[in-house]
Order: C-alpha cells, then structure tokens, then sequence
C-alpha cells in the first residue's frame, strides 16, 4: 500500500482508495453485507445526533463520561507515542480519555460517524488516522500497533470471530487488547425500548459470546461487566 495525494494504491493490484471528508475509504457502502450493511445504516442514520445523546445519558446514568469510559480504557496498557488502534472508533469519544499522548488510528464502517470523529478531532486539537472499513478486514500489516481495543459494535458484526483475529494479527507480539461491548442488560433494557434504533435490535435475538472466539494460546484472558453490568470488557495478551 502506498499513500499518495489524494488517498492510497494497493501496488499490487492497482486499486486505488480515496481520501475523503478527512479518512481513508477502503470500503464502499454498498460492498457491505449482512449485519454489517444493517449497522452501517443505523450509525449513518444517528450520527449527527450520536454523540450529543450520548453524553446526556452518560451524565444521567454514571455523572458523566469521564465516569463511564475510563471503566473499560483503564483496561488498555498504554505508554506515551504507543501505535494505538480502535476498531468500530465512530466518533472517536474515547481518544480524550485515553491519558496518554499516542499516535491514535482509528476504523469504522460508517461513513457518517467518521465525519463526525474528523471534526471531534479537530474540536479537541487530536491528531489521528481514520479509516472507513470493516474489522474483518483490517487494512493494515501485521504487528504493527502497541495498543488495540474495540468498544461496541461487535455483538453484531457479521463475522465477530473474524474481527477478533484480526485484532490479533495486526497487534505486536506482547500487547494487551481490550473488547468491550453492551449486555444483554442493556440491549433488552435501553435499546429495544428507543424508538429510533429499537427496529434494529430483534427480540430474542442472542449476543454472540465474545469471550468464546478468544484463541486459547492468548495469554491472561480476563472477563468482567463493568458500567452498572450494562457493558462487559474482555481483555488479553497476544504471545
């Protein structure tokens, strides 16, 4: 992959991937498939909005995001000028949080939250990489980053278990990574009861368990629910 002006070339095949409203696309919209396609529609459609509704219920729930994040990115094993990538980053709320200066990179399906973690970004004088693509498909060497994590969005991906490897691949040997995602407490208790984002949540429909697509030659596996048991965090160590 080579970066020019205007985006990036895969030498190999020729592909070129543009630049635009500030990331990177290595994925087309309408290439996206399955649940995948579903979300992407979802987070496009609530973008705009996300993050101002999250943070009124952040301040509700936990008395603010402070309180709320750093339940899950105390987790992270993190070190200044750290390569740091989040996967599903949308709008990129967590990288203010991190208490480090780091070289963030960050992917997302959905074109809309980028565009709204590009001006994030902006707004808080961060410097980052992002990324329209999906977590099954990284769009980056292997073992490259000191730092990968993931926060919601993995309960519904097409392929959860692909995107877990992925993580892996791309993360140095000796990292620790960090999972974390909603609770059934919370998809049956809040979302299926919000009227814009209730149709995408089906009754009786089964979170995948997550901490089961861990390969057992990762190190110090660990398990917990963190935010009032509305949110579990996995974490692990690539040998």
């Amino acid at each position: 992959m080579k970066l020019q002006g205007n985006g990036a070339v895969n030498l190999e095949s020729g592909r070129e991937y543009p630049l635009k409203h500030g990331f990177l696309a290595f994925l087309g919209e309408a290439d996206a498939e399955g649940s995948n396609k579903k979300y992407l529609e979802l987070y496009n459609r609530i973008a705009r909005f996300y993050r101002l509704s999250n943070k009124a219920y952040f301040a509700l729930k936990f008395g603010g995001e402070r309180s709320y994040r750093e339940q899950f990115l105390s987790s992270l094993e993190l070190h200044g000028g750290d390569r740091l990538l989040e996967t599903s980053v949308g709008s990129g709320d967590n990288f203010p949080y991190l208490g480090v200066q780091a070289e963030l990179y960050g992917l997302d399906i959905s074109s809309g939250m980028l565009k709204q973690a590009v001006r994030n970004l902006r707004r808080w004088k961060l410097k980052g990489h992002l990324f329209q693509g999906q977590a099954e498909k990284l769009p980056f060497r292997d073992n490259v980053f000191d730092c990968v994590y993931h926060v919601g969005g993995i309960n519904y991906f097409s392929d959860p278990g692909a995107a877990v490897l992925e993580m892996i691949r791309v993360a140095k040997p000796g990292t620790r990574l960090m999972i974390a995602d909603e609770t059934e407490k919370l998809v049956k208790g809040t979302y299926g009861k919000v009227p814009v984002v209730k149709g995408y949540f089906q009754q009786g429909e089964e979170l995948p368990g997550v901490l089961g697509l861990i390969p057992h030659n990762m190190l110090e596996i660990g398990y917990k629910e963190v935010c009032k048991g509305l949110m579990y965090c996995i974490t692990f160590r690539k040998p």
